[in-house]
C-alpha cells in the first residue's frame, strides 16, 4: 500500500506534489503475488489435467497442462502431454500435437496444425486468422519472438484469398525470424526437414526450401526463391556458383573421415 506522505507546494496557483521516497517506491513494487491468488487459482496452478476435445468434438480428459492465465479456445484440439504457459493464446481452429510446449507469451492463431513435440519459445507467433493454413511437422523449435505463417508482404496478394505454409520436421528456427505464407491459393511456402534457420532471418512468400540447409543470421530471401540441391555433388568435393561448378576437394571433409595429411598431399 502506498504509505508515502506528500507535501503540497503552491506555485502560481498550481498544486505540485513532491515525489515519494525511494523506500516508498520499493514498497509499491513488492506486489504480494502469492496472497493475490485465490485458493481456487492455486488448485488450478497445481493441476496438470485439462479437458480437451477430439476431432469429432467429444470432450476427453488429457494429461496436458494449461496455465490458468493462458487463453485456449474450447474448440482447439490439444494432444496429450502438451504444456501451455501463462499469457499464451490458442485459437479455435488450432491443433497441437502430443508433447508440444508453448512457453509464456507464445501464440497460435488461425487454421494451424503443429506436429508432435514442437516447442514455441516466449513471444513466438504461429499462424494468423486468414483463409488457408499453416502446418508444422514434428520436433520443430520456433525461437523467441519469431513470426511464422502470417500474411505475405506481396502487394499482389488479394485480401481473402487462401494462402499456405508447410514446414517439415526437425527444423530449428531461431529468434526474430519471419516466414510468410504464399501469395496465391495455388501455391505454398515450403520448408523441408532438418534445417537450421538462425536469428533474424526472413523467408518470404512462395519460397521452396529443401532439407539440411543452414541459413546464417540475417539471411533474407525474397519471394519465390528456391534453395536446394538439384543434382548430386561428387563425394569430398566443393562446388560453387550458379549453376554450380566443381571448385576443388573438400579437404576438411576428408580429414574428418580419417584421411591423413600424407594421403591428402600425395599425388595419385
Amino acid at each position: 500500500m502506498f504509505e508515502a506522505r506528500h507535501r503540497t507546494i503552491s506555485h502560481s496557483g498550481v498544486s505540485l506534489h513532491s515525489q515519494p521516497s525511494m523506500n516508498s517506491l520499493l514498497r509499491i513494487r513488492r506486489w504480494p503475488f502469492p496472497s493475490a491468488l485465490t485458493s481456487a487459482s492455486r488448485r488450478r496452478l497445481s493441476s496438470s489435467t485439462v479437458t480437451c476435445r477430439t476431432e469429432d468434438g467429444s470432450p476427453v480428459e488429457s494429461s496436458s497442462f494449461v496455465h490458468p492465465w493462458a487463453v485456449v479456445h474450447p474448440n482447439a484440439l490439444i494432444g496429450e502431454g502438451v504444456s501451455i504457459g501463462p499469457f499464451c493464446t490458442v485459437g479455435s481452429t488450432a491443433k497441437l500435437g502430443n508433447g508440444c510446449q508453448l512457453h509464456p507469451g507464445s501464440h497460435v492463431f488461425g487454421d494451424t496444425v503443429i506436429g508432435e513435440r514442437c516447442v514455441l519459445m516466449a513471444g513466438a507467433v504461429v499462424g494468423e486468422d486468414l483463409p488457408g493454413r499453416t502446418v508444422l511437422g514434428a520436433n520443430n523449435t520456433v525461437g523467441h519472438h519469431s513470426v511464422i505463417g502470417v500474411k505475405c508482404q506481396d502487394l499482389k496478394y488479394k485480401s481473402g484469398e487462401e494462402c499456405f505454409l508447410e514446414i517439415g520436421d526437425n527444423n530449428e528456427i531461431r529468434e526474430h525470424t519471419s516466414i510468410h505464407r504464399s501469395s496465391k491459393s495455388d501455391n505454398q511456402t515450403v520448408i523441408g526437414h532438418n534445417n537450421l534457420i538462425m536469428g533474424s532471418c526472413h523467408i518470404a512468400h512462395d519460397c521452396n526450401i529443401g532439407n539440411h540447409n543452414i541459413f546464417a543470421n540475417n539471411t533474407l530471401l525474397a519471394g519465390h526463391v528456391v534453395v536446394g540441391v538439384s543434382q548430386d555433388v561428387p563425394k569430398y568435393t566443393m562446388v560453387a556458383g550458379e549453376r554450380a561448378e566443381l571448385r576443388g576437394l573438400n579437404l576438411e571433409g576428408l580429414r574428418r573421415r580419417g584421411f591423413s595429411v600424407t594421403e591428402l598431399v600425395t599425388p595419385i
